[in-house]
């Protein structure tokens, strides 16, 4: 956090376990960031298999704390259970908790969005309406999933905005750390490597410091285009590291903010 913070983030997030097995955990964290590192921090809120009354008290507590911002997700089911079915007295989906928080807080809402099509959507014209009813119940921005083809970013606009969804969205990057980690992430949110990073990743599967580098230099040439095409900022994924995004910052030597959370 410390080394990150000097890129003036205009904003840090902090993400739930699957099933919310990690709250306790992601509260604690969330509002140490608050407090501590003077940061603004964007609290991640899930709400598979918990109950609303649950979901409801980390409200409170995030609202005592004075964090501002929250991005409402469904969330993953916990391991070992494969459908994301609600538990009794929660919320179905996403859009239940976007419209619980906007009926009884005054927190900055983020929404998720997916260029290339959540894995759990039948096609893209389906999964662009429940992206809409997101914005509609009150989500003021969206954070795409990670995607490595900037033309599905675009792509995404070019349906979205038509659509009605007028509010930004803000690219999600991850840098690459090692070809298997790579291919186990775009295998578990449906995102495609494209042919030439692949071959690439292949080359220097055995070799994580080189596809570390290779992942730097691909995050910063993929994040200089979406710069250059006027994008409102770019969220990072960090996996709670520094380095491979603090080299992308210093390489992009970006004008204003170096970049977001």
């Amino acid at each position: 956090m410390d080394r990150l913070k000097a890129f003036r983030p205009d904003f840090v997030s902090v993400t739930y376990g699957a099933g919310g097995s990690t709250r306790a955990f992601t509260e604690e964290i969330t509002m140490r960031i608050k407090s501590e590192a003077a940061l603004e921090v964007m609290a991640h809120l899930t709400c598979v298999a918990q109950t609303k009354e649950t979901v409801h008290g980390v409200l409170q507590r995030l609202e005592k704390a004075g964090v501002e911002n929250v991005i409402a997700l469904r969330g993953d089911q916990p391991q070992g259970q494969a459908e994301a079915a609600p538990v009794e007295d929660g919320f179905r989906h996403a859009t239940d908790l976007i419209g619980h928080i906007r009926q009884n807080f005054q927190f900055g809402v983020a929404a998720a969005c997916y260029p290339e099509g959540h894995t759990e959507s039948p096609n893209l014209a389906t999964d662009l309406e429940h992206t809409k009813l997101k914005v509609d119940r009150g989500a003021e921005f969206l954070i795409t999933q990670l995607f490595y083809d900037n033309d599905d970013y675009f792509a995404f606009l070019e349906r979205a905005r038509p659509a009605g969804i007028d509010v930004p969205v803000i690219p999600g990057v991850l840098p690459i750390l090692s070809t298997a980690q790579i291919r186990r992430f775009t295998a578990l949110c449906g995102s495609k490597i494209p042919p030439s990073l692949d071959r690439q990743l292949e080359k220097f599967a055995d070799d994580d410091d080189a596809v570390r580098e290779l992942g730097v230099d691909y995050a910063t040439r993929q994040v200089a285009e979406l710069w250059e095409a006027g994008v409102p900022g770019v969220h990072f994924y960090a996996l709670n590291r520094s380095y491979s995004v603090s080299k992308i910052l210093t390489n992009l030597n970006l004008p204003g903010h170096s970049g977001q959370g």
